[in-house]
């Protein structure tokens, strides 16, 4: 009894999977080298952004941000995820809790602001070609950043005062991987309706709203890019725009299925989705923008080739863009 009442009082037990030991063992395997590829991948990005001034303009500005939320969301949970899947003690303190799930809560709210700055700096690149540089300048992107991880933070710092404040009565379970907020809130034993209403009210407008103006960007985007007349143009402006769609569509796409479809009868099947969408996604957009942005791949080939890649171009401004060929 003294032992149980320790437990509760120094912290909670994640329970994962523990009622299929192979399972874990598996996801072992699986999570741990999709980790050394999101730390990797991102990180190479986050080091090519910096180093190549090809890659010194507002998108690559805003993509080593995402690569940073990636690269800190994931870390947030996934070594001690890790290690609990191959051991029985699977205790996380109070303390680790509150941060882990502050943490991962803020960068979630972030990426969502993220995106859609990324969807207006590329409405702006196609539909503002002239005013480019005046709006979207070096001090307009380090305000647009601030902006969407000041806002995230303080969005996840409300949240956790008031799941914090409330009762728990004892209860140290926790039903998922990690201290994700809803598992949380499972546990507390008092009134949690103020909960439920701004966690409604936060999702319509840092998740919800970016996603309309993300989709109203891409319409202006399409409607810019039909009065094009060659086809060429066609090609260069939706090369501008395919990694970043690419990923918005990966990202809302594992969140919508997440929180829409039909709640399974085994409530491992919907923690092995939450799973998917924080471990397997963060990795999938260095993939995504290496595979199919030019200037990254030729960025990799430059750095691997040895050869400087300050000849290659000359260093330019961190917010200013490279759009050859384009005519007012």
């Amino acid at each position: 009894m003294d032992g149980a009442n320790h437990t509760v009082r120094t912290g909670y037990v994640l329970l994962g999977l523990q009622k299929h030991p192979w399972l874990e063992t598996v996801l072992f395997v699986l999570c741990l080298g999709v980790y050394v590829v999101t730390v990797l991948g991102n990180s190479l990005l986050i080091g090519l952004n910096v180093r190549d001034p090809r890659l010194h303009s507002p998108m690559y500005f805003f993509l080593s941000n995402l690569s940073l939320i990636d690269l800190c969301g994931t870390t947030a949970f996934m070594p001690l995820m890790l290690v609990n899947f191959l051991g029985s003690h699977r205790t996380i303190s109070r303390p680790g809790c509150a941060l882990q799930m502050y943490v991962t809560l803020a960068l979630g709210s972030t990426e969502c602001l993220l995106l859609a700055v990324m969807a207006y700096d590329r409405y702006v690149a196609i539909c503002q070609p002239l005013r480019y540089s005046e709006l979207m300048s070096g001090q307009v992107c380090v305000q647009l950043a601030v902006l969407s991880w000041g806002t995230g933070f303080v969005n996840s710092l409300l949240h956790s005062v008031l799941v914090w404040r409330l009762p728990f009565c004892g209860h140290s379970i926790i039903n998922h991987f990690f201290c994700e907020i809803l598992a949380v809130l499972k546990l507390s034993c008092g009134d949690i309706s103020l909960n439920a209403l701004v966690l409604m009210v936060a999702t319509t407008v840092l998740m919800l709203t970016p996603l309309l103006l993300i989709c109203l960007s891409y319409v202006c985007i399409l409607v810019a890019i039909l009065r094009v007349p060659s086809a060429a143009g066609w090609r260069k402006a939706f090369s501008t725009c395919s990694a970043h769609l690419t990923v918005v569509v990966v990202f809302y796409g594992t969140i919508l299925f997440m929180y829409f479809k039909p709640k399974a009868k085994d409530p491992d099947v919907d923690k092995i989705v939450t799973l998917f969408y924080g471990v397997v996604t963060p990795s999938l957009n260095p993939i995504i923008y290496s595979l199919r942005n030019a200037e990254v791949k030729a960025a990799v080939t430059a750095l691997s080739g040895g050869g400087p890649l300050s000849r290659q171009m000359p260093h330019v401004h961190c917010c200013s863009l490279h759009l050859s060929g384009r005519r007012g």
